[in-house]
């Protein structure tokens, strides 16, 4: 396909998804939220003071980190991904240059619109949707439905559709920078961070801090659900319990102790997730 000399990355992109989209316009005061863990390291450094320092939120491919997978990487499965979506639009783009992820909050919910990914959730403006390019279901599924704002009938699918409830989101691409405060209406904390680090480093980005009702998770519920990602998960989840709770603080602790593999201790995580929200 060809392009524009003139044209960036970000605006071939945006190009190729809106002649792929379909559907009535978008409610425009629907939200994008980019959910995420604000306990977790990046490059030995707490998210979100990596964040105050950079000033933005940033792709896995600059970040090198994910809550889902690892393949943000020349030749990895999300390269051939974006350039499958985008039509090659990225292919030669930098790792700035290219989109980072959330999901369109259509169902409302107060923790977010794609909460397997975090407990957290920045906000984004409404004036991040001209620039949102959407799909159903998530890009790892290469999907052939594609939306934007002035054309999406993905939510209609997704409704339709009978999915968990931690797969049932519309993805988001967000194309071009998501820098804090300006474009970001709030960050969105579970309360079991109220008076810890990260509600201080949350303090000093510059954006709102709102509080969602939270995630708790009893090891009596947790037990009865062994088939949702396998028994051994639920006896981490126990293992891991304080009190006979998880909550996100707790689940973010023994995945930096070190001590648990990080994809086990993901799995935990969903259960939390799925089964903990209040």
């Amino acid at each position: 396909m060809s392009y524009a000399a003139s044209e960036t990355a970000q605006q071939r992109a945006l190009r190729h998804i809106a002649k792929l989209a379909w559907g009535p316009p978008m409610d425009p005061a629907l939200r994008v939220t980019l959910n995420f863990h604000p306990d977790r390291l990046v490059h030995g450094k707490p998210i979100l003071g990596a964040m105050a320092e950079g000033g933005a939120y940033h792709s896995q491919f600059v970040t090198g980190t994910s809550n889902g997978g690892l393949t943000a990487h020349p030749g990895g499965d999300r390269w051939h991904w974006e350039s499958r979506i985008f039509g090659g639009a990225y292919d030669e783009a930098t790792a700035h240059e290219r989109p980072v992820y959330g999901a369109l909050n259509f169902r409302g919910r107060p923790v977010g619109g794609a909460p397997r990914f975090g407990s957290a959730h920045f906000r984004l403006t409404a004036q991040t949707l001209a620039r949102t390019t959407f799909c159903y279901p998530d890009s790892f599924l290469e999907p052939s439905d594609f939306g934007v704002a002035a054309r999406t009938g993905l939510i209609e699918l997704a409704l339709a559709d009978r999915q968990d409830q931690l797969d049932d989101y519309v993805e988001a691409q967000v194309h071009g920078p998501v820098r804090l405060p300006c474009h970001v209406e709030a960050l969105v904390l579970d309360p079991c961070y109220r008076g810890t680090t990260v509600e201080a480093a949350a303090l000093v980005l510059g954006c709102p801090v709102e509080w969602h009702p939270g995630f708790r998770l009893g090891v009596e519920e947790l037990r009865r659900h062994p088939s949702y990602r396998g028994q051994e998960y639920v006896d981490l989840g126990a293992q891991i319990a304080i009190d006979g709770l998880l909550d996100p603080r707790i689940v973010g602790d023994a995945a930096g102790a070190g001590r648990y593999e990080p994809q086990a201790v993901k799995k935990v995580w969903h259960y939390l997730a799925r089964f903990g929200a209040r």
